[in-house]
C-alpha cells in the first residue's frame, strides 16, 4: 500500500443494486481523484465482466480482490458473523486490518457490517461501543453530525460522553466550516433546561460539562436542521428514528414537488420561469450528497453507504471515506480518547 495513495476497500457486491451503483460510482472516483486507489472486494468473474460497461480497466489504481460470497440485505447478524467468512464485506473489511487499504465502504446490512468490522477490527481503547455517525443537512449548509444512528439502542451516559468525543473528532478531521476547528456539541433533548429529559439524558449532560470538548448544552430536534449545533448526540433508538423520518421526509418532498408541477399547463409554464429556484430547494432537500454513515470507534475507517444508494450517493460514500483518511480522522480521535483516559 503506497503511502502517497489513499487506498479504499470497496464492497462492490453490497447493497440493494450492487455492481449496477457501485462500480459506476467507483469509475467516477478514480477519475477525479488521481491519489487514490480502489480495491473491488466481490466475486472476480462477475466483476470483470461488468467492468467494460463501466469504462473501468483493471491496473495498479484499479484492482480485484477476490470474495466468493455475499451477505444479504435481509441476513441475520450471526450468519454473517460466523458462517460467511469469504464474503465481500468481510474481505473489504480484511484489507483494512491486514494493511492493504486504509478505509473500508460498504452499502451492505447494516447490522452485518457493525458486527464484523467490531469483530474483525476490534474498538480504540477507552471506547466500549462503537456508533454511526451521519451529517444532516441544516440552514447552515454546514451539515450536522448525529450519532448514533442505529448501532446502540441502549446506552448509558459514558457511552454518550464517548459519542460526543467522536463525533467531535469526526468534524474536527474531516470538515472545514468556520466552527469546524472546535465543534459545537449538543446532547439531544426535548427542551434546553438542565431539568429537561429523562434520567439517561440528565446524567450525561452532567457528564458531558466535564469533557474536554466545546459542549453547548441540550438541543432539540428542530436544531439539527436550523443549525446551532455541529455535532448532536444521542441513543441509537432515538437516532435512528430520526434518520429514517428525515430521509422519508426529504423523499416526500422531492417527489412532491415534482408532481406538483406536472399537473397542469400553468404550473408548467410557472414551473419554467420558476426552475432555477425549483432546482435549488431540491438540491437543499436532496439527502444523497450526505450519504456516508462513519463507523465510529473502530481502528480503522469503515464508512456505510445508505443499502438503496444510487450511483451518485455512493460517490458520497467513497469520498467521506477518503476524506476521513486525508484528514488522520482516526489519530484525531484516539487522541482525544485520551485526553479522558490519562
Amino acid at each position: 500500500m503506497s503511502e502517497n495513495q489513499t487506498t479504499i476497500a470497496v464492497d462492490v457486491m453490497g447493497g440493494d443494486h450492487g455492481l449496477s451503483v457501485t462500480l459506476p460510482a467507483c469509475a467516477e472516483f478514480l477519475r477525479t481523484h488521481s491519489d487514490a486507489r480502489l480495491l473491488l472486494v466481490g466475486e472476480q468473474s462477475v466483476i470483470q465482466k461488468e467492468l467494460p460497461h463501466y469504462k473501468l480497466t483493471l491496473s495498479e489504481r484499479c484492482q480485484i480482490v477476490h470474495a466468493s460470497e455475499i451477505i444479504e440485505m435481509d441476513e441475520a447478524v450471526e450468519t454473517a458473523l460466523r458462517r460467511k467468512k469469504d464474503s465481500s464485506m468481510r474481505i473489504a473489511i480484511n484489507q483494512v486490518k491486514d494493511g492493504h487499504a486504509h478505509a473500508v465502504v460498504s452499502a451492505g446490512n447494516t447490522g452485518a457490517l457493525m458486527a464484523i468490522a467490531r469483530f474483525v477490527l476490534k474498538t480504540l481503547d477507552g471506547i466500549d461501543r462503537p456508533a454511526i455517525a451521519s451529517i444532516m443537512p441544516n440552514m447552515d449548509e454546514t451539515g450536522t453530525v448525529v450519532l448514533d444512528l442505529g448501532a446502540n439502542v441502549d446506552c448509558t451516559a459514558e457511552h454518550l460522553q464517548q459519542f460526543a468525543l467522536m463525533g467531535s473528532s469526526l468534524v474536527a478531521a474531516t470538515m472545514e466550516h468556520a466552527t469546524a476547528s472546535n465543534p459545537r456539541v449538543g446532547l439531544l433533548n426535548i427542551g434546553h433546561e438542565d431539568i429537561k429529559g429523562n434520567e439517561l439524558v440528565k446524567a450525561a449532560g452532567e457528564l458531558l460539562k466535564q469533557t474536554p470538548i466545546n459542549f453547548i448544552g441540550n438541543v432539540e430536534g428542530n436544531q439539527i436542521f436550523t443549525g446551532g449545533a455541529d455535532v448532536i448526540v444521542c441513543d441509537g433508538f432515538v437516532g435512528n428514528v430520526l434518520l429514517k423520518t428525515s430521509e422519508g421526509l426529504s423523499q416526500m418532498v422531492r417527489q412532491r414537488l415534482t408532481h406538483e408541477f406536472k399537473k397542469s399547463i400553468w404550473r408548467k409554464l410557472t414551473a419554467i420561469f420558476a426552475l432555477p429556484a425549483i432546482n435549488g430547494f431540491k438540491r437543499r432537500v436532496d439527502n444523497r450528497p450526505f450519504n456516508g454513515a462513519a463507523l465510529l470507534g473502530l481502528r480503522g475507517v469503515v464508512i456505510k453507504s445508505h443499502g438503496g444508494a444510487d450511483s451518485y450517493a455512493f460517490g458520497f460514500a467513497l469520498q467521506r471515506a477518503y476524506n476521513a483518511v486525508a484528514h488522520d480522522m482516526l489519530a484525531k480521535t484516539t487522541a482525544m480518547l485520551g485526553q479522558i483516559h490519562q
